[in-house]
């Protein structure tokens, strides 16, 4: 079994009743992932995180939230100001998580030409015109 997944104090991703396949399910699915890199840069608020994980409903970025915030991934700061404001930020355990989230979409964008050419030579995926892989 490779460190990454290593059974880790009687904890195990692949046990379908251990806390880390939820955190894990979290933090990598398709809005979590996105949300926890947003956040990477530091603190924003909610419309900002809107506006960088593009194509979330504003219910599921909340839901999204809520469920990183239950984790303690994130840390949700509400502002006693007039025009309602709430800050949301990593917190010392989301962190490293969200560090390696863009660590993987680093990964995925060095790989990407490669991953293009696969997917038109086979007729699969969407890819992206070629001017989209040179990022």
């Amino acid at each position: 079994m490779s460190r990454g997944t290593a059974r880790v104090a009687g904890m195990s991703v692949f046990d379908p009743q251990c806390t880390s396949r939820e955190v894990l399910e979290h933090a990598t699915g398709r809005w979590g992932a996105l949300t926890l890199a947003a956040l990477v840069e530091g603190p924003l608020r909610f419309a900002e995180v809107r506006r960088n994980v593009s194509g979330v409903s504003d219910r599921m970025l909340w839901q999204t939230l809520q469920r990183l915030e239950d984790d303690g991934l994130v840390a949700r700061t509400p502002h006693p100001t007039v025009a309602r404001r709430v800050d949301y930020e990593l917190t010392r355990l989301g962190r490293p998580i969200a560090e390696r989230v863009c660590d993987l979409i680093d990964a995925i964008y060095e790989q990407l030409p490669g991953i293009v050419t696969h997917q038109r030579a086979n007729g699969t995926g969407t890819a992206p015109s070629a001017e989209n892989t040179s990022d």
